[in-house]
């Protein structure tokens, strides 16, 4: 073999170089074509999922976070290197389907990259494998020398992928290792025979091989030049075929997950997409028992995570010890997927999803309900996949099956009975505000029982009956009333929100709550609300969403509209000793992405110190405490709030400003439990603002 131009050209000692690699072409695609077809088997048979509305919305996401790469600098090592593995593929991804066409056309020029533009590409070709292969060796010392506690896979949850994710790399490096030495070859080989060869990138990798085989003989480099193509079409289809069987099967789900995502990620999933509330009597299983329950969508989540351990390394439920992380989610039920829809073979599904490990099921009870749907897990995600509606949909089979918690059967109870999880009577509901030294300086009204109001100030069941948070309701009423608003209550026509009631599972009696609240408000004729608590802002926001009612905002939009007006003033902080930081509720943050306003409000106070947590906005530490969660008795090693309140101490703070009802009781709570009391106390928004507003004949800084 002399002066090899093409691979296809050469002969192996089976049969010509143009037979054999368009046989393992044909090979290649058809074993990838029925490996994938096997995976979408369970997809079919999945329930049906919306997800094909606003196609520009979804397009500028793929922009976004498919090729911009969006989040992965939020882990800044491993995110740089993904980012030059993703680039290094999408500029080799031409390259690599020239080489392939090659084998079986030897003078095939991709249109465009002929001439100039064409040695241009080559150049930078060059230089992406050899990132690629670098990346590859980082990537794989990092696995084995550095190991992340976020790759790590407690005995709990089974084995770990750790191998398979090394040697999916290895693959990668010899890919790019056979494309190197295959163009090395190429230029060494014209470089002997005297002709004008293509220019290989200075120090990439072809460039270096090029240079240790420059020596070689023609027959040598031609039997290398023939052995590099081979591998390099192997390895391809090779690694084409293994990955939807292990943890990079993400490379070919990943867009797809991301052009499908959810685009209103603060709505929750219906019960079943196409059936509407009122023929939700006609459903005769709600919620999900088996793999099939799940939609298509979250099936294809499963697929496309990417195992990289970021979503359980920000879940606050992991962090303190409890049976969950978001990881695992993923990956049991793509082992399981994997199981019991096999590429050969029949597939073996039904069979139920929570239960113990002796039944074949991949979760516990105690795992569904440890999830407090922060939304932590989904922020962090690259391929954003999703959690909080397939926790939310399997606590409604468990519902449904009857297997609610011990602890939480009375506050459910009671929400059904009384209208609010403490079973207290509907008429005390606005006792808060019958206070004798309240109502000398804030007589709040009573929608119904007198004149109507502009705004409603929606006060929900933990601010109007637990006797602390009280004062918060108190606060948020002066506030109002300081600014001029013309606002009144529902008083015992309110019940609770249900906020946490649809996100435990329980979807007909929220609807019940919700329908109740829904007719009171109408009845008012109010033309806004307000809330000082996040919970009840996102029902009214979201869950309540298609009931057609007035704009809702919560009391800190609202307080940082009016210091910005003018009409709240502040006089200067008289402690000067304090130190403070502020808590991000996640349903005022995360879900509704309020982070300045409370933050602008706190800097508008003269004379107060702010410091941020480590974890803090959309990375903010869940207290713990949303909703029924106070009620509920989670097996962990450590408290959220203790762990929240200890990030503030690390912080220098040594006042925590939250502005949530349910934080302010876990943190509370968790600062006696922490021994810091008289170190360290917490105060919410509203009643901070309240203590430090200017009224007139005041003096303000």
């Amino acid at each position: 073999m002399v002066d090899p131009q093409s691979a296809a050209q050469l002969a192996s000692w089976l049969a010509p170089g143009r037979i054999l690699f368009l046989l393992i072409h044909l090979l290649g695609v058809v074993c990838f074509s029925y490996i994938v077809a096997k995976r979408l088997v369970p997809l079919i048979r999945g329930e049906r999922d919306f997800r094909f509305d606003r196609p520009w919305v979804r397009l500028g996401r793929v922009l976004k976070f498919w090729l911009g790469q969006w989040k992965q600098p939020r882990y800044r090592v491993a995110g740089t290197v993904h980012i030059f593995i993703f680039a290094g593929f999408i500029v080799l991804a031409l390259r690599a389907f020239t080489t392939l066409i090659v084998g079986v056309s030897e003078n095939f020029v991709i249109p465009g990259l002929s001439g100039r533009a064409g040695s241009i590409y080559d150049i930078v070709t060059d230089y992406a494998a050899t990132i690629v292969f670098l990346c590859m060796v980082i990537a794989v010392f990092r696995r084995l020398v550095f190991k992340p506690a976020r790759y790590a896979v407690p005995a709990r949850y089974g084995k770990g992928h750790g191998a398979d994710a090394i040697f999916l790399l290895g693959l990668i490096a010899l890919l790019m290792v056979a494309d190197s030495l295959f163009a090395a070859t190429r230029a060494a080989s014209q470089a002997q025979a005297g002709q004008t060869g293509e220019v290989l990138a200075a120090l990439s990798l072809p460039w270096m091989l090029q240079k240790a085989i420059a020596s070689m003989s023609l027959p040598t480099l031609g039997s290398l030049y023939f052995g590099a193509y081979l591998v390099h079409e192997l390895t391809f289809y090779f690694l084409l075929c293994y990955r939807p069987f292990g943890i990079q099967f993400h490379v070919e789900t990943s867009l797809f997950n991301i052009y499908f995502a959810k685009l209103d990620r603060e709505i929750l999933k219906p019960v079943r997409w196409g059936v509407s509330d009122e023929h939700l009597d006609q459903v005769k299983s709600f919620g999900v028992k088996t793999f099939e329950d799940f939609t298509w969508k979250h099936m294809l989540d499963f697929y496309s995570c990417a195992d990289c351990g970021r979503c359980s390394d920000n879940c606050p439920a992991n962090a303190v010890g409890r049976p969950l992380s978001p990881r695992f989610v993923s990956v049991k039920a793509r082992d399981y997927a994997f199981r019991h829809y096999p590429v050969f073979g029949r597939a073996k599904n039904g069979a139920a999803l929570v239960g113990s490990k002796e039944s074949g099921a991949i979760y516990s009870e105690d795992e569904i309900w440890s999830c407090t749907t922060c939304g932590a897990c989904e922020e962090e995600c690259p391929l954003l996949v999703e959690y909080i509606d397939k926790i939310v949909d399997l606590r409604r089979g468990l519902v449904d099956e009857g297997k609610v918690p011990q602890s939480l059967q009375k506050p459910l109870k009671a929400l059904e009975s009384r209208g609010n999880p403490y079973g207290k009577m509907e008429k005390k509901k606005a006792d808060w505000a019958n206070a004798k030294e309240f109502q000398q300086t804030c007589d709040v009204k009573t929608l119904g029982q007198s004149k109507g109001a502009e705004t409603l100030y929606f006060v929900d069941s933990i601010t109007s009956y637990d006797d602390r948070m009280q004062a918060i309701a108190r606060a948020a009423a002066k506030i109002l009333k300081h600014v001029g608003e013309n606002f009144g209550i529902l008083g015992a026509a309110e019940r609770d929100s249900g906020h946490e009631v649809r996100r435990f599972g329980e979807e007909t009696l929220f609807m019940a709550l919700r329908d109740h609240n829904v007719d009171a408000i109408r009845a008012s004729g109010v033309r806004r609300i307000v809330t000082a608590d996040p919970h009840a802002y996102n029902a009214l926001k979201h869950d309540y969403d298609d009931q057609e009612l007035p704009p809702v905002e919560h009391i800190s939009q609202v307080i940082a509209r009016e210091v910005k007006s003018g009409k709240i003033k502040f006089k200067p902080l008289e402690n000067e000793g304090s130190v403070y930081t502020y808590h991000d509720p996640c349903y005022l943050g995360r879900h509704n992405q309020i982070y300045d306003d409370p933050r602008d409000v706190l800097d508008a106070i003269p004379g107060l110190k702010r410091v941020e947590m480590s974890r803090s906005r959309d990375r903010s530490f869940c207290c713990g405490g949303g909703g029924l969660m106070l009620f509920y008795e989670p097996k962990e090693d450590q408290r959220m709030g203790v762990k929240r309140v200890q990030m503030a101490a690390e912080a220098g703070a040594n006042v925590i400003v939250t502005a949530c009802p349910f934080c302010m009781a876990n943190m509370e709570d968790a600062i006696k439990v922490a021994g810091m009391e008289g170190r360290m106390t917490a105060i919410d928004l509203a009643e901070l603002v309240d203590q430090q507003i200017a009224h007139e004949g005041l003096k303000v800084a």
